[in-house]
């Protein structure tokens, strides 16, 4: 009887194994993981930028944010396009080509991480302009005078840095 309860153990064991353990093509294979999306994927598919990602596509700057880059992008969320004064933002995407220098510059072609921008103290946007890079007080940093609210956002042709305030451009003397 003993052997019977030690075999009938020991099958039960073995079934157990054979159904819990790991099979080999259930592992997950590291190329596998999802990529981010570009950098214009990550800001439409995101309701916190939906003012960003339609002056984005209304500049006819998507396309271009959406290659190969590697781009830096500055992104200001829809909540610094709310402090604005009434109709300021409704009048921008109305401007297209003062509209696509202010998207240009808010870019910095390079994927910049917050660490590589710690080291530079300048940056040169897409619109050829010189961004100010300088140390917070609270130990962050600042780009244009802009405070990083969250840096780093990963994306398949860049990195996003979501930022607190409009970068603008330094207005051209007229020739």
């Amino acid at each position: 009887m003993k052997k019977l309860i030690l075999f009938a153990l020991c099958c039960a064991i073995c079934a157990a194994l054979l159904c819990c353990g790991k099979k080999k093509d259930a592992e997950p294979k590291p190329d596998a993981a999802p990529a981010a999306g570009t950098i214009v994927e990550i800001v439409s598919g995101d309701g916190y930028f939906s003012t960003l990602a339609a002056a984005i596509e209304t500049a006819g700057l998507a396309e271009t944010l959406s290659g190969e880059g590697p781009f830096t992008l500055f992104a200001p969320p829809d909540s610094v396009f709310a402090k604005l004064p009434p109709g300021t933002a409704e009048s921008l995407l109305q401007d297209v080509p003062a509209l696509k220098n202010l998207l240009l510059y808010h870019v910095v072609p390079g994927k910049l991480t917050a660490a590589d921008l710690e080291k530079l103290p300048l940056a040169t946007s897409l619109l050829g302009e010189s961004l100010v890079i300088d140390a917070a007080p609270d130990g962050g940093i600042t780009i244009g005078g802009a405070r990083f609210a969250r840096a780093d956002l990963p994306a398949a042709n860049g990195v996003i840095h979501v930022i607190d305030r409009l970068l603008l451009p330094p207005e051209k003397m007229p020739e």
